[in-house]
This record gives C-alpha cells, structure tokens and sequence, in this order.
C-alpha cells in the first residue's frame, strides 16, 4: 500500500515511517526538513512540505492508497490552526485526486473525563490544569479537526491516545471507543494502532482511544519523562 504520512518527523511519526516500512507498505513522508529526516529505505520518498501549503500537501497526496497523520505541535499558549487547517489541506488534497482513507492522531483531551486508573492527582489536578492552560489552544483545535472530519464523507479514523511517552516495542496495547480508563499511551503503540487501521473497517467514522498497559511508566515517571522532552 502507498502511504501517504504527515507529521512524519515528529515521534510518533517516525515510529509510524518506521513500522510502514517494516510491514512493506511504500512511504511517502511529508515533513519541513527533508535533508535531516533520520529514515532511509528504497520504498521511502522524503517530501519537503508544509502542510499549511495547499498546492504542497495535494501533491504530496497523489497517488497515495490512504492518508496518516501525526501532525504535531508543542503547547502553547497562543492560537493554533495545524490540526484543523492541515488537515483541511489534507481533506482538500485527497479529494482532488480521490483519495478515500484517512486516519489522524487526536487526543483523548479533547473529550477531558477522569480515567478509572490515574488516580486523584491525575484527575483533579494535572487534567483539569493541563487543559485549561497550557494545552487549551492544541485541544481547542483538535476538536475543530475532528469536526472537520465528521463533516466529510471520506472514510476516515480519529486516534486518541492518552499521556505518551517512548518505548522501545510494541505491546498488546488496548482499543476502545471514545473515552478510556487507562492514561497512558507508548508512540510505539500509538504507531502501531494507527497502522492497523489499514486493515480492518472497524473503526472507519468513529474515535478509537489506544493505551498501553504493558511495561507502562508511573505517572511521576509518565511527567518526568516528558518534562525532559
């Protein structure tokens, strides 16, 4: 399968360029430092784009069996617009040259509820905090990104991980539909369930939520860790 993969840089994006390749499927990676991208593969096509590049991002989509995207940017406090206008570009792009599947990596943030298994801190005080503050404007559009996909007609699949963190493998990693009682997710196993969804039509119109259990990290592990990052 050709594959088309934005975000492809970023770290859930190379674990996702990564196990596409290893499964045999051919690569094209769409990321804004081309000469640095870390991957090289015979099956692999390294396309220097911004998504924000309409004529870009439909070029990049030509040709392309299905679409990935793991676009990404850090929390800040001020508007953000990649998810719902890439993705747009994306949606605009896939339909000029009939391109049908679509799966995207949200979060489960965008749909903020307590998790049966992260307890009182994560709760009552990081959640709620994280969402209201600094993460506000990357939930905000992720929403309208999913909107914006509920809206179409194209076969597409929305993937919520939770708190992600890096690990080296992938595990039997848990779906579920919505909303989850686990809160933490590896790339790994992110990549991983992005990539399944290529084969199966379970999933296709509905949010998937994925966590890892397995080998899984601490919450004070889980923050830092990524505090680190």
């Amino acid at each position: 399968m050709r594959l088309t993969l934005f975000g492809a840089h970023g770290g859930t994006g190379l674990h996702l360029t990564r196990q596409a390749l290893a499964a045999d499927h051919t690569v094209v990676a769409v990321t804004r430092r081309p000469a640095e991208f870390p991957v090289s593969d015979p099956r692999l096509t390294v396309v220097g784009a911004d998504v924000n590049d309409p004529e870009a991002v439909a070029g990049a989509v030509d040709g392309a069996d299905a679409v990935l995207s793991a676009l990404g940017v850090p929390f800040t406090r001020r508007p953000v617009t990649i998810y719902s206008r890439g993705t747009a570009n994306i949606v605009a792009g896939m339909r000029r040259h009939g391109v049908e599947r679509i799966v995207v990596i949200s979060s489960v943030s965008t749909d903020p509820h307590p998790h049966a298994e992260a307890g009182f801190l994560m709760n009552r005080v990081i959640q709620p905090l994280v969402t209201a503050t600094i993460g506000r404007t990357t939930y905000a559009d992720m929403r309208r990104m999913e909107a914006d996909l509920r809206a179409t007609t194209l076969d597409w699949t929305v993937v919520r991980p939770a708190g992600l963190y890096n690990a080296d493998r992938v595990t039997a990693y848990r779906l579920e539909e919505d909303r989850t009682d686990g809160f933490r997710t590896s790339r790994a196993d992110l990549a991983a369930a992005v990539l399944a969804q290529l084969d199966t039509s379970e999933w296709v119109r509905r949010n998937v939520v994925v966590t890892t259990s397995d080998g899984a990290p601490t919450l004070l592990q889980l923050m830092f860790g990524e505090a680190l990052r």
